[in-house]
């Protein structure tokens, strides 16, 4: 992404951690957990990749059309899921955005922005109002969420599942914000 190299590592470090505890929430003994918890696992290894600002690393070409197809097919998992559930929409929505930001960066590549000076294009607005309106929400969530008992294993922690949620939130604005 482009930007300042300290918040860009923050950002990796923070998308990092959740892909790692996503990964450990796929020892649910809950199907839908697992499942759940891979795509978010993708989404925050992902973003970490892509974080990785640009000063330091600056992927080769071949990468923007690798983002685009893992998360285009990403996008499409989540749009069949979302014929037995709502909650797929904002895996879609994810998904999307990825599909969106690696376009963007394909096209500029080296630029400090990909959009010149025309202001926040529409696509990019609309995906800050809503992951902004997503982190807003999920952050009022997150308060009432009860104790789980001693016996709750890592997967099955509903309250760190929102906390991983709403950090792949707050990372989604700042890289929208740094498009």
């Amino acid at each position: 992404m482009h930007g300042p190299a300290s918040p860009g590592w923050l950002l990796v470090a923070v998308c990092a951690a959740t892909g790692a505890y996503c990964l450990l929430r796929m020892r649910s003994h809950v199907e839908e957990q697992r499942r759940t918890a891979g795509g978010e696992a993708l989404m925050g290894f992902g973003m970490a990749a892509m974080a990785v600002p640009a000063a330091v690393f600056t992927p080769p070409s071949w990468a923007w059309p690798g983002y685009v197809a893992v998360f285009g097919a990403a996008a499409l998992h989540a749009l069949w899921s979302a014929r037995t559930g709502t909650h797929h929409l904002h895996h879609l929505v994810g998904a999307a955005a990825m599909v969106y930001m690696s376009l963007t960066m394909a096209a500029s590549p080296g630029h400090q922005g990909g959009h010149g000076g025309s202001g926040i294009p529409l696509v990019t607005g609309a995906l800050l109002v809503y992951f902004t309106a997503y982190v807003l929400l999920s952050g009022v969530r997150l308060v009432p969420v009860a104790a789980v008992g001693a016996g709750a294993g890592w997967g099955d922690r509903p309250e760190l599942a929102r906390a991983c949620r709403l950090s792949m939130g707050i990372a989604m604005v700042a890289m929208l914000l740094t498009l």
